[in-house]
C-alpha cells in the first residue's frame, strides 16, 4: 500500500507543479486582453494575432490546469447531495465516476485527438486569417497533453478513493472512523 501512496503523491505533486506553473498564464491573459482593448478602442487598431493569442492562452490555461482543479476538488459538481454524504460514500461515488466516466473519456479524447494533432503538424497548420498566429498544431497538441494530465489525476483519484474505502490513511488523512467520531 505504501507503493500506491507514493504513486498518488507523485501524481498529485506533478499536477500541483503543473497547476502552479500555468497559474501565471492568467496574469498574461489579463495583460494581453488589456492590450487588445487599449489598442482596439483607444488607438483604433486591431490585430488578429493578438485576438488569437487571447484564446490560445485561455485554451492552454484551461486544458493544462484542469487536472490541478480536479486534484483540489474545485471542479464543477452538483453538491446538493454529495456534500452531505459520508467520506466513504463520497469515495465510492468518486471511484465509480472516475472509473466509469472520467478515465474512459480521457482515453477516448487522447486517442481521438492523435490524428487531429498529427494532421495539423503535417500540414504545418497556421491560422486561416491573414495576420493570424502560426504553429496551430502546438495549440492542438494541448488537447491530448491536458487530457493526459487529467487521466493521471483520475488514476490518483481512483487509488485514493480505494484507500479511503479500505480505511488506509494517506498523508494528512485520518481513517473514516476517527472522522465520523469528530
Amino acid at each position: 500500500m505504501k507503493f500506491i501512496a507514493k504513486i498518488i503523491s507523485a501524481i498529485d505533486r506533478f499536477n500541483t507543479a503543473v497547476g502552479k506553473c500555468t497559474a501565471w498564464l492568467s496574469g498574461v491573459l489579463v495583460l494581453v486582453v488589456c492590450y487588445d482593448v487599449f489598442t482596439r478602442y483607444f488607438l483604433k487598431k486591431s490585430s488578429i494575432a493578438i485576438f488569437e493569442l487571447e484564446w490560445h492562452i485561455f485554451s492552454v490555461l484551461f486544458l493544462i490546469a484542469a487536472a490541478y482543479t480536479l486534484k483540489n476538488d474545485s471542479h464543477v459538481r452538483v453538491d446538493v447531495f454529495y456534500s452531505r454524504f459520508s467520506p466513504k460514500l463520497k469515495a465510492a461515488i468518486n471511484l465509480l465516476g472516475t472509473v466509469i466516466f472520467l478515465i474512459p473519456f480521457c482515453l477516448l479524447v487522447i486517442w481521438a485527438s492523435k490524428n487531429f494533432v498529427l494532421m495539423s503538424y503535417n500540414l504545418k497548420e497556421t491560422s486561416p486569417d491573414p495576420g493570424g498566429l502560426p504553429y496551430r498544431y502546438l495549440l492542438k497538441l494541448m488537447i491530448p497533453v491536458g487530457f493526459s494530465f487529467i487521466l493521471l489525476q483520475g488514476i490518483s483519484l481512483t487509488l485514493s478513493s480505494i484507500c479511503k474505502l479500505i480505511d488506509y490513511p494517506l498523508d494528512g488523512d485520518q481513517p473514516d472512523k476517527e472522522q465520523d467520531d469528530a
